[in-house]
């Protein structure tokens, strides 16, 4: 599955030092010689000296400038830290410089006497500029410097200053990145106020070291992310209290304000985000942004357009004029183009949506509902999706270096995916679910229950019509539309599918499937999963989960199965994707069992009819076809292996028994597994490991409140029914004719295997 997207792309350490170039020379106060700064930049993209310049002063000239400005020295440091920063270079006086840096940009926090000392911005950044290009270059520096959690924590009180911050930002960034303990934002002085005194721009620069600072930390190792480890992580956790990501996002939805104003950097338009910034103001905070090498294409191309429509050249003001925020100003005429804007903005957005997608995932998650809700992000989103988010490509559409448009490390790629991420957070199972429609979509779900003689679903009613989406379509509607067009190879189809299956999920809406349905939801998903035979087995798993949702329970869509699937070689096809990965489809299988039970004990001629003319349905009553899903099921897991992904199986094979049960048919399923053992030469292998895979189960699910709640929604079994079945089955009693041990022949018998993880 595709994973998480990290906070933003990576930086080559030779962009870094090419653009650091432009960092030294403004840090400095000296200004580059005349001529044409692209191709200053280019040079030092395609040789990597772009920092060589910086150093080719005479010690004299260096303590001048040092006494002039009062700099503490740091110009003679910067000349032995490029000395100690070579190759085969001593390392150990290299720390004992940096030391000294770090000393001197903490000096606010040294008391002398009762007074503090006072450090200028200038300094401040230099050091910090400084501190950063030698953590690029020079291996080990950022872990030494991660080592020292006061100076990290200082750090971020450097961020009050307009001069210091997107230095300070960016050095913190690459910090936390190595920081093997998470910090805790409750320990930054005046977080509150910090954050609160945050213009928009930095809000959303912030926003990258928040995607750090309330994710949980992951090892990375497969192994880990066993239901066992889990498990055992979360009795070390409730002893331990909450943790460090769980701390700072509480911190984060204390703070006045902060979720409407993450609302609002969401929602905006390109248009609303053009300021009074300067031309290399804008850039500064493109190379933070991007790879740097992207800049310097984008710089590239902007000279190119200049070129061609005879504008003059980017040009700097003389020595001495004003600056503002330590950048000197440019013509006015000298503007980042559109396209560069949105592709701005678009690098905004996916941060401020990846720290709302996390906040909606935590503990905090009814709060985080209510707030973003009341903000109206959803109605936001829904007018900027044609324009920004499912925007066009053109064919001058900035793309990460070394990518294409299509490549899902591309920033209109991250975008789409985080887009459709917190949509399926905010979906899942929460009732705030129908803000995604508009007044006249919500009319449509109250006649669809008017026609079919139900009532109307509860959270319909109680929906606050002044928040939902405006004009002509609301967000899902939107959503179905770009997933019907999307190409069979595209990223997108897994995420889509994801989205619209959060909108299905829970207690099974009659209403909420016909919608969908009436808009061709179905025949698109038969279409990708037969005609298209989509391989990637991701898209699959999502398309037979959502598929699943959509026919649950739902006569018309079985008819429309049918009427689709009109061929026994279509139908063949269909059979060969749902049996080349249990895995993938066993969510479906289960949907069509449970569906079948419930039209079986129905009365009514629609039903009948569906029950006789329905392919998949004759399929799934046939007892050897569910005794080889149950076999099947039962032998693609064990203990040691159970994930989030793969327990579906476990459940799905509980449902086909405890349908059973109610025929008084438990034996009988019980004694055919055990022939089918037998047949296969290995007797007592797959009932003990079901006896194993049963007792984790009690384990699991007595303790966890939520997925217990979920099982009995989505199945309509209660879960008393689920916790008796298995006590049945785990029963010890050798005479039950419904325990498991009655089938295991003694020789055999292993059912008392530990498989508890410390």
């Amino acid at each position: 599955m595709a994973a998480a997207p990290a906070a933003a792309g990576s930086r080559s350490g030779r962009g870094r030092r090419a653009a650091a170039t432009v960092a030294a020379w403004g840090g400095w106060g000296g200004r580059p010689r005349p001529g044409n700064i692209l191709l200053q930049l280019r040079q030092g993209q395609l040789t990597g000296r772009g920092l060589v310049r910086a150093v080719q002063f005479t010690e004299t000239f260096l303590a001048e400038r040092d006494k002039q400005s009062k700099w503490s020295g740091i110009p003679q440091l910067l000349l032995k830290l490029y000395a100690t920063s070579h190759l085969h270079s001593d390392f150990t006086e290299c720390q004992n410089i940096l030391k000294l840096l770090v000393e001197i940009l903490m000096r606010p926090t040294i008391s002398i006497r009762g007074q503090k000392l006072k450090i200028s911005d200038e300094m401040s950044k230099d050091c910090l500029s400084i501190l950063y290009n030698t953590c690029v270059c020079t291996e080990g520096v950022t872990k030494r410097l991660a080592e020292k959690n006061d100076f990290v924590i200082f750090l971020f009180t450097l961020m009050t200053s307009k001069k210091t911050f997107l230095q300070t930002a960016t050095l913190i960034e690459d910090i936390l990145g190595v920081k093997k303990e998470m910090i805790r934002l409750d320990e930054v002085p005046n977080l509150s106020s910090l954050v609160s005194n945050f213009d928009q721009q930095q809000l959303a620069n912030f926003c990258r070291i928040l995607a750090v600072t309330i994710s949980e930390m992951d090892t990375g190792n497969d192994d880990k992310h066993t239901l066992l480890a889990k498990n055992a992580q979360q009795k070390k956790s409730l002893s331990l209290g909450p943790s460090a990501a769980e701390i700072n996002q509480a911190a984060l939805l204390s703070i006045p304000g902060f979720v409407e104003r993450l609302c609002k950097l969401a929602t905006r338009k390109v248009s609303e985000s053009t300021g009074t910034a300067s031309f290399l103001q804008e850039l500064e905070e493109w190379y933070t942004w991007l790879d740097n090498a992207l800049v310097l294409d984008a710089l590239m191309r902007v000279a190119n357009e200049e070129s061609e429509h005879n504008q003059a050249s980017i040009v700097f003001p003389p020595p001495g004029a004003s600056e503002e925020n330590g950048l000197p100003h440019t013509s006015t005429r000298t503007q980042l183009p559109q396209s560069m804007k949105i592709m701005h903005e678009i690098m905004y957005k996916l941060e401020v949506l990846y720290v709302l997608c996390v906040l909606l995932m935590g503990r905090q998650r009814n709060q985080v509902h209510r707030m973003i809700a009341e903000f109206k992000l959803i109605p936001g989103l829904n007018n900027l999706f044609d324009k920004l988010i499912w925007r066009k490509h053109s064919a001058s559409a900035l793309v990460l270096h070394g990518h294409n448009q299509n490549c899902d490390c591309s920033p209109d790629i991250t975008l789409k995916i985080q887009f459709l991420r917190l949509l399926q957070s905010f979906s899942d199972h929460h009732e705030n679910k129908y803000l995604l429609l508009n007044n006249q979509e919500l009319n449509e779900l109250s006649a669809i229950s008017l026609k079919a003689n139900i009532p109307e679903v509860e959270a319909v009613l109680n929906t606050d019509r002044s928040l939902v989406c405006d004009g002509k379509r609301g967000l899902l509607t939107r959503l179905l539309q770009v997933m019907k067009k999307e190409p069979a190879e595209s990223s997108f189809r897994f995420w889509q599918a994801r989205a619209v299956e959060s909108f299905l999920r829970g207690t099974t809406s009659y209403a909420d499937q016909m919608f969908l349905l009436k808009r061709g939801l179905l025949e698109h998903i038969l279409y990708c999963i037969v005609d298209s035979e989509c391989k990637s087995r991701d898209v699959l798993q999502s398309y037979f989960d959502l598929l699943g949702e959509l026919m649950k329970f739902n006569v018309d869509a079985f008819k429309r199965f049918n009427k689709y699937i009109n061929t026994d070689a279509k139908f063949q096809v269909f059979l060969k994707q749902i049996n080349s990965s249990l895995v993938d489809s066993n969510m479906l299988v289960r949907c069509v069992t449970l569906s079948l039970d419930r039209f079986e004990n129905q009365v009514d001629m629609k039903v009948a009819e569906v029950l006789s003319e329905c392919r998949l349905l004759a399929y799934i009553s046939q007892v050897p076809t569910q005794m080889s899903f149950l076999f099947r099921l039962i032998n693609i897991i064990h203990v040691q292996t159970l994930t989030q992904e793969n327990v579906s199986c476990l459940n799905t094979s509980l449902v086909i028994l405890m349908l059973a049960r109610r025929k008084e048919r438990l034996p009988l399923y019980l004694r055919l597994l055990q022939r089918m053992e037998h047949s296969k030469k290995y007797p007592g292998f797959l009932l003990n490991n079901f006896h194993n895979l049963l007792r984790f189960w009690q384990q699991h699910y007595l303790h966890k409140d939520k997925d217990s709640t979920c099982l009995e929604n989505s199945s309509c079994i209660s879960f008393s029914y689920w916790k008796e079945t298995v006590s049945i089955l785990l029963n010890p009693d050798r005479q039950s004719p419904s325990a498991l041990v009655s089938y295991i022949e003694e020789p055999y018998m292993d059912i008392d295997r530990d498989f508890t993880e410390e």
